[in-house]
């Protein structure tokens, strides 16, 4: 086991920005993999501009209260347990999804009593961009997830996040680049700086 007392008293040995702010709380890693996935997802969350940090599950009701349904944030958990939970508007109201973490990966557990794997991600922006209708995992298989709340069976729509700060042109054009192409595979034929500035946010949202 690996243990860490806070996420703010390991930044000094860590590459990634020591200026991030980061949730203030005890947790223990499984491993150095899962320490290391952990901060390059967090990472990613304060440059995608709808990661709220540290509001409460009351706050994020009252901000997704007048927007539309399928509305969505990432924000951090209430429960000391979990590290993020995202928060999303439904036709029943707001709801708050702890997003769970394992060893290596990130799932949502939409449905308590389901007993088939759910899909795991290595980055909280690959879980949400899956379960988005653009996502093309969900275009192929035609999947529609379910959220259980209060002995109601809710449609789980993530249409749009909620901004919490304005982009910079580089960024929503990243964005735009990794939603168009297949950049994976294009790549390596990118010059340098610019190959390292695309593998820094992979999303396209």
């Amino acid at each position: 086991m690996v243990t860490h007392s806070k996420f703010d008293s390991v930044m000094s040995s860590s590459p990634l920005d020591s200026s991030m702010r980061l949730p203030y709380r005890y947790k223990t890693f499984a491993s150095k993999v899962q320490y290391q996935m952990i901060l390059a997802t967090l990472h990613k969350l304060q440059e995608s501009g709808f990661y709220w940090g540290a509001i409460t599950g009351k706050e994020a009701n009252a901000m997704l209260a007048a927007e539309a349904t399928g509305t969505f944030l990432i924000r951090d958990s209430s429960d000391n347990c979990h590290l993020f939970t995202l928060s999303v508007k439904t036709a029943s109201g707001t709801k708050n999804l702890r997003i769970q973490c394992d060893a290596s990966s990130f799932y949502l557990q939409t449905d308590p009593k389901n007993v088939h794997s759910v899909p795991h991600f290595d980055c909280v922006l690959k879980l949400v961009h899956y379960y988005m209708p653009q996502s093309r995992a969900n275009a192929r298989g035609g999947n529609i997830y379910y959220i259980y709340s209060g002995g109601e069976k809710i449609p789980l729509e993530l249409i749009r996040p909620l901004s919490c700060s304005l982009s910079t042109l580089q960024h929503l054009c990243r964005k735009t680049v990794n939603g168009h192409l297949d950049i994976s595979s294009k790549r390596d034929q990118l010059p340098h700086p610019l190959r390292e500035f695309m593998q820094q946010y992979d999303a396209p949202i």
